[in-house]
């Protein structure tokens, strides 16, 4: 049996178990037993391994990438052509969304005693949220971003800064003496094939890992709140399955040049491994490997744009945060005109860019999108029941649109080469 089937096995056994001890013993002693000493434990070391390897991943394939293309030009050329997809996917994504809840209009069917039980039920969480803080963007953003201590980025999981210090390094690597810069290239490529080969463990954890994480949920998941918020959560959904099914389908169409039907069969594995961890970081290592192995992408070019893709390009995050602060804003009676819904599309881009690749990042963040706007920002508690199943399934599409910017990515840089070439053959 294929790896990819035994996650999904995996994925499938843990869901239905979960289901069934949550609606035949909701609760019961037994069931968090199993949760807290067997399903949870082995869903965790899983998502550990893959979790440690990110930071030595991220710098290894980005340096590489950066060294590899040989000339600044090309770098700027490459995170251009990156960021723009990465910005015009996003910008959809949130359109999308915005259009769904506009149009249903989810948040007009709680009651007040329903959002009153819901705040005063998660009205904890809502406050551990905001003391992580809240970010404020401006220049000091971008400012951070440059770490003082590439060390302690990397042990903070301070990705942007990670990011950062390896596209530096690697720029530098191009620009001394090759006999010099050989040997730490070795070095670092040596690096990668010791990551790649502790991945290749991990995954061999990865149906008993996908099974545990996704017991504990479905096992501890309440259907009466989703019943409270089920328009809610259609919405989401809904808007992230048309974004994948249309958006994401006609830019690997369109920019990509690949036949949609044939990248959603290569991704199989990405897309597993992201709904049961709900995380793009967990998820990178196996993305780089689907991009270079299923999809044909150069590791020059995945290694470049998939690392920047787990940290900034955040279809499904920034398209829950447009809908999330509509719906609260709906059910707290704020009417926000065309102008702040633009604010708020605008913000759901950013604030995404800027949200932690690890389950729950993106909560501080729709914080002060909501503050902005002029929704209170523990509002956010009323849905807190609802997010872990949410935050799965964004990821989901977090992680696919990075894949479909590494084909747009590699399909332009191929052009571009061929045509360099045949000018050089040419010219000569």
């Amino acid at each position: 049996m294929k790896l990819h089937t035994k996650i999904v096995l995996g994925l499938v056994l843990g869901a239905l178990a979960g289901v069934a001890a949550n609606a035949f013993a909701p609760g019961a002693a037994w069931v968090n037993w199993i949760d807290n000493n067997v399903a949870g434990p082995v869903g965790q070391v899983f998502l550990r391994m893959l979790l440690m390897t990110v930071v030595p991943l991220v710098f290894a394939s980005l340096t590489l990438g950066v060294a590899g293309l040989g000339d600044i030009g090309k770098l700027g050329r490459l995170g251009g052509r990156t960021l723009f997809y990465f910005v015009i996917s996003s910008g959809i994504s949130v359109v999308i969304g915005l259009t769904l809840v506009n149009v249903i209009r989810p948040g007009a069917g709680i009651d007040l005693a329903t959002r009153q039980h819901l705040l005063e039920t998660y009205a904890g969480q809502a406050q551990g949220l905001g003391a992580v803080g809240t970010t404020h963007f401006g220049i000091s953003t971008f400012v951070n971003i440059v770490p003082r201590n590439p060390v302690d980025a990397a042990a903070r999981m301070d990705m942007l800064g990670v990011i950062f210090f390896a596209i530096v390094f690697g720029a530098a690597l191009t620009m001394i003496p090759k006999e010099r810069a050989d040997p730490m290239i070795r070095v670092i490529e040596a690096l990668g094939d010791v990551v790649i080969k502790i991945i290749d463990f991990a995954m061999k954890l990865a149906p008993y890992g996908v099974f545990g994480l996704i017991f504990v949920v479905t096992s501890q998941f309440g259907f009466d709140i989703l019943k409270k918020l089920g328009l809610y959560v259609v919405v989401v959904v809904g808007g992230l399955l048309i974004h994948a099914t249309i958006g994401l389908s006609t830019l690997v169409r369109v920019l990509g040049g690949m036949s949609p039907v044939k990248f959603w069969r290569k991704a199989v594995d990405s897309v597993v491994t992201a709904f049961s961890t709900s995380s793009s970081n967990a998820t990178l290592p196996t993305n780089i490997k689907v991009a270079e192995e299923e999809l044909g992408v150069p590791p020059k070019v995945a290694g470049f744009v998939l690392p920047l893709g787990a940290t900034m390009n955040m279809n499904g995050t920034a398209l829950y945060e447009g809908v999330t602060v509509l719906f609260l804003a709906q059910v707290f009676g704020v009417h926000l005109g065309l102008l702040q819904q633009l604010i708020v599309i605008t913000m759901a881009v950013v604030t995404a860019i800027g949200a932690a690749g690890v389950p729950g990042g993106s909560l501080p963040l729709m914080m002060v999108v909501l503050g902005t706007v002029g929704v209170p920002p523990e509002a956010i508690a009323i849905i807190l029941g609802v997010d872990r199943i949410l935050d799965m399934c964004r990821t989901t599409l977090n992680v696919s649109g990075d894949l479909t910017a590494a084909v747009y990515v590699a399909r332009v840089e191929g052009m571009k080469e061929r045509g360099e070439a045949l000018a050089a053959g040419g010219a000569g």
